[in-house]
């Protein structure tokens, strides 16, 4: 451990020794100049996606301005969660640059690299993000990536059932009660409240919750979700399924992947869900749909106000590798904004297709080329993203995400919603005593 110190330290203090400043007319996206790490070989550990598959097709480009090697390690999303833990527990530097969910930042957090000042030296600024993408990348004030891959919600809808999409959630239960009348075998809404383990179920109650006015925490710690605010929109959150019966009849059961399922399949006509899901619902390979019957708008208003959840999957710099240097003039290569707008327009690279619309800066959700290449679905993310928040980035949100996911579960399922809640706050506040950050 103590000679992990070392190599660390050195190697940020060389990192931030030199300045790039005086050639900066002269290198791309503000790489050193002299190749300075020529013949090292990076590891990146990254989940599986074709937005990647983008990148480290490109990545010769990389290998030309520094002479850095990349060796890529693909992930499915179900393993990497207990890869990146292996990997921090294991502290053997295996990967130089790691991939992982925001949520799962803060435990971590000790072992990824801080970027602040080197993002000063080289003139990134994380305002080139949307907030929401910027904080889901941060931890305690500190920058520990780039938010590489993220996602706002919006709403999609069959244009040949629902020729204007609702734009409240009141709206929604009357286009449901419609088409229970004319198109009784198509489910209006498909939404996932079942108790996973990832709390996915909490990704639109969330909405509800915000929009509201209410929230997760208090300044204190203690929990916010028992207020007469919260409690109502966690009622008619739930009401979406048991009351109005506007929602697939197997919600109950759903993870966010079958409730996909069934909008393509035809069997649900909306689902509130990531923006990347867009091209697999008129993939023919996996859907029955037709792209002239997919439709998408931004997330619903609850009492007059829409405030939407937002994720990333940020790429890092591991404290355990001995090439810190390097990694960091790839993450600078990786995330630079030139390179985000081109993997969502171009279509192949190095004859593999690629079907991307997934974009991170600011610059490239507002741009005219990237929306008219994807059928203008970035600014309409971009609207979901002017008012969109993140989970709790503390050590302890998995622990307590899980108590709220499970009584969500349990009253989606027909339990007493009060009730249910304020044991989960009871709950939570236990967990937060044990580990000091409630006194």
């Amino acid at each position: 451990m103590n000679r992990r110190f070392v190599i660390s330290a050195s190697a940020a203090a060389a990192m931030l020794a030199a300045s790039p400043f005086s050639l900066a007319d002269e290198t791309k996206y503000n790489l050193l100049p002299g190749k300075p790490f020529e013949g090292t070989t990076l590891d990146i550990l990254s989940v599986v996606t074709p937005q990647f598959d983008g990148l480290m097709l490109r990545d010769d480009e990389f290998t030309e301005l520094t002479g850095i090697e990349t060796e890529w390690t693909f992930i499915p999303f179900v393993s990497l969660q207990e890869k990146v833990a292996a990997e921090g527990i294991a502290a053997t530097g295996t990967y130089d640059v790691v991939n992982y969910l925001d949520s799962w930042g803060p435990a971590n957090s000790h072992w990824l690299v801080k970027i602040d000042e080197l993002m000063s030296r080289d003139g990134i600024s994380m305002d080139r993000y949307p907030a929401a993408f910027a904080r889901s990348a941060q931890f305690e004030g500190e920058t520990l990536g780039f938010p590489l891959r993220a996602h706002p919600q919006l709403l999609f809808y069959r244009k040949d059932l629902i020729p204007n999409p609702p734009g409240s959630w009141e709206e929604i239960i009357e286009v449901g009660k419609a088409l229970k009348e004319s198109n009784p075998d198509i489910a209006p809404l498909a939404l996932y409240y079942f108790n996973d383990g990832n709390r996915q179920n909490l990704f639109i109650w969330l909405n509800f919750l915000w929009a509201a006015g209410a929230d997760i925490f208090n300044d204190d710690w203690t929990p916010a979700w028992t207020t007469e605010e919260a409690l109502k929109a966690t009622e008619d959150y739930i009401a979406l399924h048991t009351v109005h019966g506007a929602t697939n009849p197997n919600s109950v059961s759903f993870v966010e992947q079958d409730a996909r399922q069934s909008f393509m399949q035809g069997n649900s006509a909306m689902i509130p869900v990531w923006w990347w899901a867009y091209s697999g619902f008129y993939n023919p390979d996996a859907s029955t749909l037709t792209k002239d019957q997919v439709g998408f708008t931004g997330m619903p208003t609850y009492q007059g106000n829409t405030k939407s959840y937002a994720i990333s999957m940020p790429f890092s710099i591991s404290e355990y590798s001995d090439d810190q240097g390097a990694a960091w003039e790839f993450l600078k290569w990786l995330s630079n904004p030139d390179m985000d707008k081109a993997n969502a327009i171009v279509r192949e690279v190095k004859g593999k297709k690629i079907v991307n619309n997934v974009v991170t800066h600011i610059s490239s959700l507002t741009d005219a080329d990237v929306n008219e290449a994807n059928d203008g679905i970035q600014a309409a993310a971009w609207e979901s993203l002017r008012n969109s928040d993140i989970m709790p980035q503390i050590t302890e949100w998995p622990e307590v995400g899980d108590v709220i996911s499970a009584a969500i579960a349990r009253a989606a399922a027909g339990g007493d919603i009060r009730e249910l809640m304020i044991e989960a706050a009871a709950q939570s506040e236990r967990i937060l005593r044990r580990s000091g950050r409630i006194e």
